[in-house]
């Protein structure tokens, strides 16, 4: 039976910034930007190390629990505060390239949407409804008699976090005549590094290079990519338009030592691939392109919380894209700007009130767009996608 879930669920599920506004009734033909990835609902709260030590929980620690051990934390958390978040990397960026695309700059509203696996519980509606409230299409339909994903973050008041997952059906994705369908009115596909761990995944960007969508990985996690690098060579060589990593993730693709610098992994990848977006923390971002890469510095800022920049970062460059900007600086400089607005603030998650505030800078990025500066490549236009 699935665990019960604690009345405080009903009471804390909503984020301060979430828009109320809803989806219009009718869905959309084309999508800008598809994110295929896990679908899991993020429990995140504040214990102390009582409750860690009467439940055998390691401090810091991250694994994968079961359906057994999953029910007992979320009882034991019944009587706590805490929230809880359509969560996950691809649903940050997701969310913040919606609300970034609501914006009357450049263009239309972008249509944004996600496919993954929820259950036919009250988490996977959950999920899908959050999701929505944010103007993200959740397009998949519910597993029946399936129970949907979580990740347990349990802080302690020394800002250890303890992280409990549980995949349920999001350690599945059906690949079917739906998806496919999907992906013939596609833009751009952005796939999840985590999918690399189910065996699909391959067929199935095969099938959106074929429908003609440009195909975006995200790295997800240098552990990820050591377990299934044959697998993402195999994308990125023959598939893969964008990726987007870290300087550790990209510095692993090459099987660069920790002394290379990162824009020899960013000049180095973009070889293989049309367009690399390679973040390195306070130091900067660098865009790569045909050998060679734009240094983006760091928005100005006070960091407060740097989870989600990343996610951040990739919004700001698909939103790039998806309004036609080509020139590889401005397209970084978008980017870094809205990463800024996450790290300096706690949450992962673009407000609706700072995207009013990126809004004018973003609207000069955008009737920019057909004007080109040099850089180190020569020409800094993405030429190539």
């Amino acid at each position: 039976m699935p665990a019960s879930i604690p009345f405080q669920f009903q009471l804390l599920d909503s984020d301060d910034d979430e828009s109320p506004t809803p989806l219009p009734h009718n869905v959309p033909d084309t999508w800008h930007v598809l994110g295929l990835g896990q679908a899991m609902v993020d429990f995140s709260g504040m214990v102390d190390d009582e409750f860690l030590n009467r439940l055998r929980l390691g401090k810091g620690t991250r694994k994968v629990v079961n359906h057994e051990e999953r029910g007992r934390v979320l009882r034991a958390m019944d009587g706590c505060s805490y929230k809880a978040a359509a969560g996950g990397s691809l649903s940050n960026t997701l969310v913040a390239l919606a609300r970034l695309g609501a914006q009357p700059i450049g263009g239309p509203s972008l249509n944004i949407a996600m496919a993954g696996s929820v259950g036919s519980d009250p988490l996977g509606g959950f999920y899908r409804a959050k999701l929505q409230r944010a103007n993200v299409n959740f397009l998949s339909a519910p597993v029946k008699d399936g129970t949907t994903g979580t990740v347990i973050v349990l802080t302690t008041l020394d800002a250890q976090r303890t992280m409990l997952a549980y995949q349920g059906t999001s350690s599945r994705i059906n690949y079917d005549s739906c998806l496919a369908s999907l992906m013939s009115k596609t833009s751009i596909l952005v796939v999840e590094g985590y999918l690399f761990e189910f065996p699909d995944t391959i067929k199935t960007i095969s099938m959106a290079s074929k429908c003609g969508a440009l195909v975006a990985i995200t790295a997800s996690d240098v552990t990820c990519i050591e377990r299934h690098y044959d697998d993402f060579w195999d994308i990125m060589a023959n598939y893969a338009d964008i990726i987007f990593a870290n300087s550790d993730e990209a510095k692993t693709f090459c099987h660069f030592s920790s002394k290379e610098s990162p824009i020899s992994a960013t000049r180095y990848l973009s070889h293989f691939v049309p367009l690399v977006s390679m973040t390195d923390d306070p130091r900067g971002s660098y865009v790569g392109v045909k050998g060679e890469s734009v240094c983006i510095p760091p928005n100005p800022c006070i960091a407060l919380d740097t989870c989600g920049a990343g996610d951040a970062y990739a919004s700001g460059i698909l939103y790039g894209l998806s309004r036609g900007v080509s020139d590889l600086r401005s397209i970084g400089t978008l980017a870094s700007k809205v990463a800024s607005v996450v790290v300096g603030q706690q949450g992962t998650r673009l407000g609706i009130e700072d995207v009013a505030k990126l809004a004018e800078s973003f609207a000069f990025h955008c009737k920019s767009k057909s004007s080109a500066r040099g850089s180190d490549a020569g020409s800094d236009q993405i030429s190539s996608l």
